[in-house]
């Protein structure tokens, strides 16, 4: 194969710009949306999808944070709520009006579990809290310098296609993990099972079958709106079953299981829709609070674990949504992403100030680019809708996770359509590109799945002669996932 097969490739999918076309207003020409072939109506319709696709952070991100700091304190579990809603919605309106993209943010699934198990094991939660803030500090310090910027284009083509197809099966398995369509066996020597014991025995699971084959059929038949259309009827659905049967929730108050039950909401209509909000745990950190507790090497290791995992999670995420919009260049990088990446910096920095852990850019931003949105505006419809949800949790609350996952599955499906474009005739790539395919969901880690292709293509490049056409920064990724890795190792060590 020839060495510049990837060059070659990344030209011939450049994408025509097509006929300049005149903005209809003030709102069309700040946000593009013309220009990038949308609509107003798409863009709204796009932001509404998006925030019913993730607005489970609200919940989950609670239960994450729930448990006791190793000084035996917890965190206000409504307060948490809504405090995950308002930085969602302020970050997210931030992104569309200063990024310009249809990218929300939210709450870091994964970096809040790490968070949380620090803070059970290691630090009190001002403290981790403090070590998330200087972790937000430190990478909107490698966005002003360029370093971020630079290290995303120094990525090659074949990996940033791998990325997105490996957050393709991700997204994917999210969906179908979270409706209880896939889980951990309880029996048997296999470690994931169909269903319960291999069957779908369950009302929820009937309602996510349901919902996910009317929104294949709608999104088949290229209907308006599909996404939200199929996220809607299939709420619905869920809110007459749970009146019938009675499903209830996984987890009883009485600390037992049922397995039968909804996974995180239960689909009834509320007592009441609004509640007023408890924002009273933002700016409760202690910034060198953890130094003083387990030692500056330690701290700086979790500092530096966190900001990889952050680092990178939003690669993904944005290489993800913008290969959906078809919003990458021919080299498969986002045109004028730096106030993109500044908004991401300073989310991971504000999450850890209000106490609800590092916010980032989310993938699931795109199920509302697969129902059409391309712009800013999209977004700032979305963090509107965090923030009404601040007031409006209870409403929130009624959309299980099982009439939401059917979307991940889908937007899943398109994302991994991508895979026709990475090169599988030289080992060389196609063994990277498939590591980084692979760890993403066997591992439920982007990160990780970016780290293993990062490592295993910077060897096989130096292994078969190529080490020169290996961009610098890909070497020192290379290293820092390293040390990434060996994390633990290392700390103990040090």
């Amino acid at each position: 194969m020839p060495d510049d097969i990837e060059t070659t490739e990344a030209a011939s999918k450049k994408r025509s710009a097509g006929p300049v076309m005149k903005p209809r207003n003030g709102l069309d020409r700040y946000f593009s949306i013309t220009q990038r072939r949308s609509t107003v109506a798409r863009e709204v319709r796009g932001g509404f999808v998006t925030f019913f696709t993730m607005a489970y952070i609200v919940v989950l991100n609670p239960i994450i944070l729930s448990g006791a700091d190793i000084n035996g304190n917890t965190l206000d579990f409504g307060s948490v709520a809504a405090v995950t809603a308002l930085v969602a919605g302020v970050l997210t309106i931030a992104m569309g009006v200063i990024g310009r993209y249809p990218f929300a943010l939210a709450a870091g699934l994964g970096i809040n579990a790490v968070v949380a198990a620090y803070a059970a094991t290691q630090l009190s939660w001002p403290e981790v809290m403090g070590l998330v803030v200087l972790e937000g500090l430190l990478i909107t310090v490698l966005v002003l310098t360029g370093f971020r910027k630079a290290v995303f284009e120094a990525i090659p083509d074949q990996l940033k296609t791998a990325i997105a197809v490996g957050i393709g099966f991700f997204i994917a398995l999210i969906g179908l993990v979270d409706s209880g369509f896939v889980r951990r066996a309880q029996t048997g020597t296999v470690p994931i099972t169909f269903g319960i014991d291999g069957s779908l025995a369950s009302w929820p699971q009937l309602v996510f079958v349901v919902g996910l084959l009317l929104t294949a059929v709608l999104v088949v038949r290229r209907t308006r709106g599909a996404l939200l259309i199929g996220l809607i009827a299939t709420t619905v659905l869920a809110v007459v079953i749970e009146a019938v049967a009675k499903v209830g929730p996984t987890f009883l108050d009485d600390g037992s299981v049922n397995p039968k039950g909804w996974a995180l909401q239960v689909p009834t209509l509320p007592d009441q829709v609004v509640g007023l909000p408890d924002f009273s745990q933002i700016g409760q950190v202690s910034l060198f609070g953890g130094f003083s507790r387990i030692g500056v090497i330690a701290a700086l290791l979790i500092v530096f674990a966190l900001m990889l995992a952050d680092f990178f999670d939003t690669v993904g995420s944005v290489t993800a949504v913008g290969a959906e919009a078809g919003l990458l260049d021919e080299h498969n990088n986002l045109p004028k992403s730096q106030p993109v990446l500044m908004v991401d910096s300073v989310a991971a920095a504000a999450g850890g100030f209000a106490s609800v852990s590092s916010n980032t850019t989310y993938v699931e931003s795109t199920a509302g680019v697969a129902d059409g949105a391309r712009t800013g505006l999209a977004s700032v419809v979305t963090g509107a809708l965090f923030l009404v949800a601040t007031l409006f949790s209870p409403l929130v609350d009624v959309v299980p996770s099982e009439a939401a996952s059917p979307i991940l599955v889908i937007v899943g499906a398109l994302l991994i359509a991508q895979v026709k474009n990475l090169h599988w005739d030289d080992l060389t790539l196609a063994i990277p590109a498939f590591l980084t395919i692979a760890l993403m969901p066997f591992t439920y880690s982007i990160t990780n799945g970016i780290g293993a292709g990062t490592i295993s293509y910077v060897v096989l490049m130096a292994a078969t002669g190529r080490a020169r056409r290996v961009h610098p920064l890909m070497w020192v990724v290379g290293v820092l996932f390293v040390v990434y890795f060996a994390i633990e190792p290392v700390q103990q060590l040090l």
